[in-house]
């Protein structure tokens, strides 16, 4: 198994080196000044129109959900371990100063989530059981000029998906809860599968409709829940603030810096805090994989780019709020480098419990795990959508979806009991090649996402009289 591990971690240190990040980040980069920095701009009317009554009805256009539930639902995909789980290892490989990483891969992943969302929309087609079929697949497809180029690329996006779809998406998941749920409840990893593996698939069995239900409900509650829980352990370390505070922003742009003080003895060069805070900020927020793509294919919208500036909101709401929240609890409490009593170093869910801990006492590792659960669970949920999806693509048929369905609650199981390392590796990996299909299909489309989003512009000043371009 060993030699397996060491292949594949190889392989994921390639798939996740200097080039991925540039193409990730200098995507939205480029984007983002090709839209005239809009995305940024609007990010207000954007947060307004997420929280508005009219995003969760479907009085505008056709599709099959709410704008809101089409939000929740990338959400659920995307609000999950990474937050928890994610931000801790970031900040442990990478040094505390990975947090400021993750902050700007997700401020120029916004225009990439957008831009993503608002094609999906623009190339969406209806499937024969007359449900909304979309996603960078379709916008390849039927998009891209070089129509050859267009078939593979939305070939290679659909099979990745459907791989990453068990990898990030499910085993990830499944590991994480039943991991969680084993320290803190002692509660076995086999019972934990088979309770999720058929909670999953009496959610999943419903298709969009019933999985959207599920996440417009939990998945706002369950953000609140933790970033309360997150902002009592901050307030009750708030003395070590801005030392944190301090460190975070040291650690993140010096050459070799070695954390003194609150983050022990972490040495980490801006290197790899920009390596870690990039990788896990991506996997958490998932701008520029396309996934979140597909679920805002199915919202019932009259413009895509309204729908997308809606979905775009998910970046800031994943790691503008969540993640910068597990990043504080962790910079104030002083865990971070700390050993546990057999003198290894604490690291992922373990340095995020820690923390809470400080604060909240042995209450601090149950709210932690029960966030995890819920977090990986909605996962779970969100991303069986966006593989089916991916599935239904391949096929080029709606009829063996029920399958997928099936055996995507089966190997919930399995990711319930094998070992992580593996696993993360392994999902790390199908998620970056998820991604360069995507990319290399929004930088060709980037003068039609520009002249989209000019075109909404009055749309938005009519909403906003005051206020000037």
């Amino acid at each position: 198994m060993e030699s397996l591990n060491e292949i594949v971690t190889r392989i994921d240190d390639f798939v996740w080196g200097p080039v991925m990040l540039i193409l990730l980040v200098g995507t939205g980069i480029f984007l983002t000044v090709r839209t005239r920095f809009l995305t940024w701009r609007n990010l207000g009317y954007a947060l307004k129109s997420t929280l508005s009554k009219e995003a969760r009805t479907k009085s505008r256009g056709e599709g099959d959900v709410s704008p809101f539930s089409a939000l929740t639902t990338a959400l659920a995909a995307t609000i999950g371990t990474g937050n928890i789980v994610g931000v801790a290892t970031a900040m442990v490989s990478g040094g505390p100063g990975a947090l400021v990483w993750m902050w700007i891969s997700a401020a120029f992943g916004i225009t990439s989530k957008f831009s993503e969302c608002m094609l999906a929309i623009k190339y969406r087609e209806v499937n024969a059981k007359g449900e909304m079929s979309g996603g960078p697949m379709y916008t390849m497809k039927k998009g891209l000029k070089n129509k050859t180029l267009g078939v593979i690329l939305a070939w290679l996006f659909a099979f990745f998906a459907v791989v990453a779809s068990f990898g990030i998406g499910n085993m990830t998941q499944g590991n994480s809860i039943a991991s969680a749920l084993h320290a803190t409840f002692h509660v076995p990893m086999k019972v934990s599968g088979i309770i999720i593996t058929i909670l999953t698939l009496l959610i999943i069995v419903g298709g969009i409709k019933s999985i959207s239900k599920v996440s417009s409900v939990v998945v706002p509650v369950m953000a609140i829940f933790y970033v309360i829980c997150g902002l009592i352990v901050i307030l009750g370390n708030i003395s070590n603030l801005p030392s944190g505070l301090a460190m975070i922003f040291k650690m993140a742009f010096s050459a070799k810096a070695v954390g003194g003080g609150l983050c022990g003895t972490i040495t980490a060069s801006m290197m790899s805090a920009m390596r870690y805070g990039v990788a896990r900020g991506v996997f958490s927020n998932e701008a520029g994989m396309g996934s979140a793509a597909i679920t805002a294919a199915a919202a019932t919208t009259d413009n895509p780019v309204r729908q997308g500036y809606i979905n775009m909101t998910g970046t800031f709401w994943d790691t503008i709020v969540v993640c910068t929240i597990t990043g504080l609890a962790i910079a104030s409490s002083g865990m971070l480098g700390t050993t546990d009593a057999a003198g290894n170093l604490l690291t992922g869910s373990d340095v995020t419990i820690a923390a809470f801990e400080t604060v909240l006492g042995s209450a601090g590792g149950w709210l932690v795990t029960i966030g995890i659960t819920l977090f990986a669970f909605s996962t779970i949920l969100g991303w069986e959508y966006h593989g089916e999806k991916a599935f239904e693509y391949l096929l080029g048929s709606h009829k063996y979806n029920m399958i997928y369905r099936i055996a995507f609650s089966l190997v919930v199981y399995v990711g319930c009991t094998q070992t992580l390392s593996l696993v993360w590796n392994f999902s790390d990996i199908a998620n970056a090649l998820m991604a360069i299909p995507n990319l290399i299909c929004m930088l060709l489309l980037s003068g039609e996402i520009a002249r989209n989003i000019e075109a909404f512009q009055p749309e938005i000043k009519k909403k906003s009289p005051s206020k000037h371009s």
